[in-house]
């Protein structure tokens, strides 16, 4: 979009993400449940925005850090996600960077933008309680992954 007074462009280009499947020694995923808007007491993968000249796979450990209290091993690049993130009036664009990971250090401990975690078995992910589209397809890329393995 360019302003017709100044000649501004304006590029709509997607807010990074960086997300985790932080996967225990039974095989479940963490999820954790939303505290805010969007999608406020829904499920979603733990993780957050990329801060601007931050290194994806740095703000995954920040925002585990951040929201759990747990620092991350074993991460593996699953893939990237497109999605939207409703907020307030607006919609943004997201491209959402995934990671499997295990817990290298620490219990997962709810922070303010979550209110509890809970893991289960891919096979017992209550679909309907997720708070985003694009996590079945996360969760679909990562059992290839594990199959393929």
């Amino acid at each position: 979009m360019e302003c017709s007074e100044c000649g501004f462009v304006h590029y709509a280009n997607p807010k990074p993400t960086a997300s985790a499947l932080v996967v225990d020694d039974d095989g479940r995923v963490m999820f954790a449940r939303r505290a805010h808007e969007p999608s406020a007491g829904k499920l979603d993968l733990p993780g957050g925005f990329v801060e601007e000249g931050e290194d994806p796979l740095e703000a995954l450990h920040r925002e585990l850090r951040e929201e759990a209290g747990i620092a991350l091993r074993n991460t593996e690049f699953v893939g990237v996600f497109m999605d939207w993130y409703r907020a307030e009036s607006r919609e943004i664009s997201t491209m959402n960077l995934y990671w499997s990971a295990r817990i290298a250090d620490g219990v997962p401990t709810p922070d303010d933008d979550v209110l509890d975690f809970a893991f289960f078995a891919p096979d017992e992910i209550p679909w309907g309680d997720v708070a985003f589209p694009h996590i079945p397809a996360v969760i679909s890329a990562w059992r290839r992954r594990q199959q393929d393995a």
